[in-house]
This record gives C-alpha cells, structure tokens and sequence, in this order.
C-alpha cells in the first residue's frame, strides 16, 4: 500500500479504509493519548479520580476543571479537547436531572454511562460531524461503586483502576502493582496521587484535582487538602 494510500478514507467518519480501520476515530484517539493524565479507581465502597493540567503564570486557577460533578453520586474526570468534555458532560446531567424528575431516584451508574458511551458514538456514524476528541472517566456508587472509560469509538468498558492520557502507561504501572479492593479511603487516595506523580512527575496544587465520590456525596478537594497530600 502506498504511503498516501489512506488519504481518501480520513475525509469523512462514515468510510472504512481497506483494512477495517475509521482513521478520524484513530486521530481523535490521538487527541486524548497527548492529553494530561487522568486516573480513577474504585474500591469496595468508594470512587477516586484524579487529574493533572497545565498552568500558566497567568492563568486563573478555576478555568479549566478536569473533574467535574454529573450527580451527587456520580463525577468525570477527561483527557483530551476540554470543549468536548464540556458538551458531553452537560448532555449527561440534563439526562439525571431528567430521570430523577421522572422516577424520584438517582440514576444508575451503568445507565447514565450507556447514555453518555451512545452519544459519544452517534458522531461517528453520520458524514458532516467529526468524533468527540475526548477520553472519559466516569465513576459513581449506586448499589455499588461502578468506574467506567469511554474513548472517541463510544466504547463502554468498566475497571477497577484505570488511567489515560499522555502517562498513561507508566500511571498503569503503579496502579497494577498496588491496588486492592479492600484499600481503605487514605490509601486509595494515596495511590491516585502516585500514579498522577509517575505519569507527569511534577505535581502542584495548581496542576492536580482530586475527587471521591460516595453514595450520595461528591467531594473535590481544596487546594489546604492538596497540599498536605503532595
């Protein structure tokens, strides 16, 4: 095949090229590889996420949330166009309020992550639109606690421990070798911040956020909490 020869099926998201491949979702996909590192896990009664970003001299520190709540019981950490993160995120909390008015109850985790997971992948099958250049995390305890990823294809996989983002592998490393899901909150919140420290090195108050997630609780940490932790 010819080095140019897959030029004419990365116009468009609705043609395959010869073998198998839709190149706008592979680029996309490239969006959220160069993107800050994100982790999250859960344990047996809790979600943790946490996030890197840059920083400027300038820069106000609130700007730009890499974590952000859904519900009381549900939260997202991306990687990758934060635009793209904010219209999914936004879609995604008008679908629980909506279900809370309607059924009087929080929706599911699993439920509320098959909404976002159909969205993100109904841009790839319609000429005109391009894929969403963003990689979730979405984490949230229902009946128990539940840690989802969904990429720019729209697919829906659930973990115990998870990372993305341009030090994704070596985040991995460190979440393989020490995770268990009996970690108590200290710990798990402990292991989230050495695998953000293994993927970007440096961390500051400025550059990282932090989240845990309960039953009927979002928490994000302050920058007093932060610092005592890094």
């Amino acid at each position: 095949m010819q080095p140019n020869s897959n030029m004419a099926y990365d116009r468009t998201i609705v043609v395959f090229s010869p073998d198998g491949r839709l190149l706008q979702v592979e680029y996309a996909r490239q969006a959220v590889q160069r993107g800050n590192t994100v982790v999250g896990l859960k344990t047996n009664e809790i979600i943790v996420l946490g996030a890197t970003k840059s920083d400027a001299p300038l820069l106000e520190n609130n700007v730009h949330k890499k974590i952000s709540e859904i519900d009381d019981h549900v939260g997202v950490v991306s990687s990758g166009l934060l635009a793209d993160a904010r219209d999914i995120i936004e879609n995604a909390r008008v679908k629980a309020q909506i279900h809370e008015l309607t059924y009087g109850e929080n929706i599911s985790v699993t439920s509320l992550m098959r909404h976002i997971a159909g969205n993100i992948h109904m841009v790839t099958q319609y000429a005109g639109v391009r894929p969403y250049g963003i990689g979730l995390l979405v984490g949230g305890v229902d009946d128990s606690p539940h840690l989802f990823e969904t990429d720019p294809s729209g697919t829906m996989i659930e973990w115990k421990a998870q990372s993305i983002g341009k030090g994704a592998e070596k985040a991995k490393k460190i979440l393989e070798k020490r995770y268990k899901d009996s970690m108590k909150k200290e710990d798990a919140v402990k292991l989230v911040i050495s695998a953000l420290k293994a993927g970007e090195k440096i961390l500051t108050t400025d550059t990282v956020e932090l989240a845990v997630i309960t039953k009927n609780d979002f928490k994000q940490f302050s920058d007093e909490e932060l610092r005592k932790l890094l």
